[in-house]
Order: C-alpha cells, then sequence, then structure tokens
C-alpha cells in the first residue's frame, strides 16, 4: 500500500520582500515551533512576482528549507511594478524582470555580482562600480533563434478555451518541454523587421504545408530560424532544414521559402541554409550554404569593423559591447609597450579593440571559422599587431605556447557560462602577467576562478555591466594585479 502524500501548503495574503536568483522572487514565511522543533523561516521562491506584491502562494515543491511555489491570487500589486511590454510575458520565461522597473533591475544585479563575489570567491574584495545601465531597454539585441516544431506550446488558457489551436509553431523553447515551442508573435528585444521576417517564414511555411521539425522523431524540414543585424544595417537570416527521409519536392519547397524571403525583404544581405540532421541545434560543425548575398555581416564599434559570420559569437547587445569592452581597455592599462592575450578571443573584437595601445595582441578561440573572422578584421582594420590561433584553449594555452610566443603582461579573458578550465588558471598562474582582466557572463564561475587565482592576484576593481535588461543576467569585469612576492 502506497503512503499518501502529504499536500504541499497555500500561503495566503503573504507580501514578496526580495529579488532572488533566476527572475525569481522571495518571501520568507515563519515556522513555528512545533514537535521539538524550534521556530524556523521557509524561504519560498516565485515566478514572476516583484517585492511589494500581496499575493496566495501554492507551494509545488518543497524541500527542508526552502519550497518553490507559484501564485494562484494577487490580493495587491506592488507600487513599484512595472507593466510588463511583452504579450508572452509570464509564459515566454525569457524576459522575467519586465515586471520590474529598470532600476530596480540593476540594484538587484549589483548585488547579485556582489553576493556571488563574496559568498563563492571567498577573497578580499575593493569597493564595487555601480552597474552600468543598457544604453537600450528594449530592441537592443542584434541576434535571436527562434524553433521550429509540430507541437505547439499551448498555456492553460488555451486549453481551457477548448478552441483547435494549429500545431505547427515557429518561436521559443519553453522550459521543462522540450519538444514544444510557443509561438512568438512579437518580441520586443529586436528591431522590429525580424517579427516580420519571422512571422512571414511561420505563415509561408504553413500556408505552403512544409511539415515543422518534431523533436521526438527527429524529422520534419522546417528546423530552426536564426536572425542577425548590426548597426550597419545588414541582416543576416539562416534557416535550419532537416531533409533526413525527406523527397526532391521537399527540398525545392525549402528552397521556394528562401526565395520569398528573398524576394519579401530585400533589406537580408546575408541569407543562409543549413541542412542539420543531428539531435540538437547547434550547427558550428554543419557547412553554411549561401542563398543570397554574403555569407556575413559586419559591426562597426569606433573607428572599426568587425566581420560577423553564422558561426561567431559577437556580443548580442552591440550598443552596450562598446562600454563593456571600453571598461576592458580601461582596466588593461595598457601604453603601447605591453604583450596582450586576448583569451577566448572569439571573433577578435576585444582584440583588435585594444590592438592599437599595445605593443602585440594574441588571441586564442575554440571555433576556427571566428578566428579566421578575428584575421579578416584585422586585415579591414590595416591592424599588423595581432596574431589567431584556433583550437581548444587548455590545449593551445600551454607553457611551450608561452616560451614560443612570449611571456604576456596583460591577460585579457573572456570565457563562456562554465568559466576557465583548470588547467588555462594554472597556466596563467605560471605565465604571472602583470594584470589580468576577467570579463565574465557569469559571476558564479567569475568567483571561483579569482578564488583560486587569490594567492598570486588581488582584485583590485570590479565594474558590473548590464548586458541583458529585464533579465537577471549580468555581466561582470573585473581587473586583477600581481601581488608582491
Amino acid at each position: 500500500m502506497t503512503r499518501k502524500k502529504k499536500p504541499l501548503p497555500i500561503f495566503e495574503r503573504v507580501t514578496i520582500t526580495d529579488v532572488a536568483a533566476e527572475g525569481k522572487s522571495l518571501v520568507r514565511i515563519p515556522i513555528p515551533a512545533h514537535d521539538g522543533q524550534e521556530a524556523s523561516q521557509l524561504v519560498v521562491f516565485v515566478p514572476f512576482c516583484v517585492p511589494g506584491d500581496v499575493v496566495d502562494l501554492q507551494v509545488r515543491h518543497k524541500k527542508h528549507s526552502y519550497a518553490e511555489a507559484e501564485v494562484v491570487r494577487f490580493h495587491e500589486l506592488s507600487p513599484v511594478r512595472e507593466t510588463p511590454m511583452c504579450r508572452h510575458f509570464g509564459v515566454c520565461g525569457g524576459c522575467k524582470w519586465q515586471n520590474l522597473p529598470y532600476a530596480e533591475q540593476l540594484k538587484a544585479k549589483q548585488k547579485q555580482v556582489s553576493d556571488q563575489l563574496t559568498r563563492i570567491g571567498k577573497i578580499a574584495l575593493p569597493e564595487f562600480r555601480p552597474i552600468l545601465g543598457s544604453v537600450k531597454t528594449r530592441d537592443y539585441r542584434n541576434k535571436l533563434d527562434f524553433g521550429a516544431s509540430n507541437r505547439r506550446y499551448l498555456t492553460r488558457e488555451e486549453i481551457a478555451s477548448g478552441e483547435d489551436y494549429p500545431r505547427d509553431a515557429l518561436g521559443f523553447h519553453i522550459t521543462g518541454a522540450f519538444d514544444k515551442i510557443l509561438p512568438i508573435e512579437e518580441c520586443c528585444l529586436m528591431e522590429p523587421l525580424h517579427n516580420d521576417i519571422r512571422n512571414a517564414i511561420r505563415d509561408y511555411a504553413t500556408e505552403h504545408g512544409m511539415s515543422f521539425f518534431d523533436l521526438r522523431a527527429q524529422v520534419g524540414v522546417l528546423r530552426d530560424v536564426m536572425i542577425r543585424n548590426s548597426n550597419t544595417g545588414e541582416w543576416m537570416v539562416l534557416v535550419q532544414f532537416c531533409f533526413k527521409e525527406t523527397t526532391g519536392d521537399e527540398r525545392r519547397q525549402a528552397m521556394d521559402l528562401l526565395a520569398f524571403v528573398a524576394e519579401r525583404f530585400p533589406q537580408v544581405s546575408s541569407l543562409l541554409w543549413v541542412d542539420n540532421q543531428k539531435c540538437n541545434d547547434t550547427f558550428g560543425d554543419l557547412p553554411v550554404n549561401v542563398f543570397r548575398g554574403t555569407d556575413h555581416i559586419f559591426e562597426t564599434m569606433e573607428d572599426l569593423r568587425f566581420k560577423v559570420g553564422p558561426k561567431s559569437f559577437y556580443q548580442t547587445n552591440t550598443d552596450q559591447a562598446y562600454h563593456l569592452y571600453s571598461v576592458a581597455r580601461e582596466f588593461a592599462g595598457l601604453t603601447g609597450s605591453e604583450l596582450v592575450y586576448d583569451l577566448y578571443t572569439g571573433t577578435g573584437t576585444i582584440a583588435n579593440f585594444v590592438a592599437r595601445k599595445a605593443r602585440k595582441v594574441i588571441g586564442i578561440e575554440y571555433v576556427p571559422e571566428a578566428i579566421e573572422d578575428a584575421k579578416v578584421n584585422s586585415e579591414v582594420n590595416r591592424i599588423d599587431n595581432t596574431l589567431f590561433f584556433a583550437g581548444d584553449m587548455k590545449d593551445i594555452l600551454t607553457d611551450d605556447f608561452i616560451a614560443e610566443y612570449g611571456r604576456p603582461d596583460v591577460i585579457i579573458t573572456d570565457p563562456p557560462r562554465a568559466g576557465m578550465h583548470p588547467d588555462v588558471v594554472k597556466t596563467i598562474l605560471r605565465a604571472a602577467p602583470r594584470r589580468i582582466v576577467y570579463v565574465s557572463c557569469n559571476p558564479a564561475t567569475q568567483a571561483r576562478d579569482l578564488h583560486d587565482m587569490d594567492a598570486d592576484y588581488k582584485v583590485v576593481a570590479v565594474q558590473p555591466v548590464d548586458m541583458f535588461p529585464h533579465t537577471p543576467h549580468v555581466e561582470n569585469v573585473v581587473l586583477l594585479e600581481r601581488r608582491e612576492s
């Protein structure tokens, strides 16, 4: 006989008190003493609320000291609550802080950086600089990806309506439902033309009977759409098809879709496609085909031009990237005589951005196509004091590499969210540069790496930078200087 689960509690008329991690808010519920246990507090995490909301909460998951709950009733709305700009808010899950005024978002991000560097790093820290807010708080992204699926995600309201909705969808993946896509009519994070392009592709595919991708069966022609634009006015569209188990007619249908996009949207100067028959949507290891135009677009920063291809990493907030890289350049303190290593260089944006103030810059990146773009970016900008190498960072950056190309005076590192590999950290410490500028999109892993370098380096400056308004994500730039022996 199975034991019945104890029903999860409902907490009535509680006031949300704080902003928490991952875009959630929280409230601490007093738990009175009982059964010989002392009184305590239960920390309850709640999505889509802001401090000051008075709500009834239904707990969905409960552990010993914390729980996750959702609102079942609003009694009072917080006076600081903002009206979300997006019709998909609360379902999409991508911009969880749209209901929080931007000034409050910045406060929360500043606190997030401080808490993570203090709690995880456990090192001495200077006073942080105030966070740099984003130049734009909407239409700020230069790149978005939209998945296609033959299993449209239906909201509770849509299910309750009893209406018969189309099964095919083009939009964003839903957390906890990997095979379902929330159809997106309008996203406010990119310039409006991208909405027209995406919706036109969806409508054309639907009207012409094109099959949308089945994430479980791994078949279906229309799989993914990536849209990029730049501050030069250029647009790139890359459509992923899956030609597994398809006929010649379906291939022609896909090419007809691209011809339609080319005719309808002359603004698209780079129209590309990929045949992706893998089990995931990544195409870094697949050939990219040009249907019309070029295989790249250009971004500009100061008087520099940067070539950006479909596989290139480029900061998704172009205007704010300039401020981020300006901080990195300032922290590097270059006088013109330094050898600089730029780790995880991407398309060489930082390397070329600082090159004119350095003797030489060496950039390392694991994506070969990005490194080729980095070399082109140096050529386009007539920069002749850069060298670029492609490969896994821990395999390229070795003691032998440093012996051959020179011991760096300054290292600038901008790793992915996972932070730096332990072998990379050890090599950096043996290289012993005077200064390290650590740019991070994840202060938690940055804090871990700072802890590992603390014996040899002290943190002398911290500058949070908001690259992603309405989300809990934040960039952080840290300057480290070598301790005196």
